[in-house]
């Protein structure tokens, strides 16, 4: 007999949590993780580490 109410609970949480909508401070959470606003081109930090496949392809290619 306890599972109605019970059930009636739950469903009140899953809308409560449906329509719940925090404001957030979208300017204050990018300087807090330290993402700089201007940056949108991507620069690949490791990128100088390893030859490129295209130029390890042609190596392979001129020697065979």
């Amino acid at each position: 007999m306890g599972r109605g109410r019970q059930k009636a609970k739950h469903t009140k949480l899953a809308r409560e949590l449906k329509s719940f909508s925090p404001d957030v401070n979208y300017a204050a959470l990018q300087r807090e993780i330290g993402v700089p606003a201007e940056e949108d081109e991507y620069v690949d930090k490791w990128a100088d580490m390893y030859a490129d496949e295209d130029e390890e392809d042609s190596e392979t290619r001129e020697t065979a």
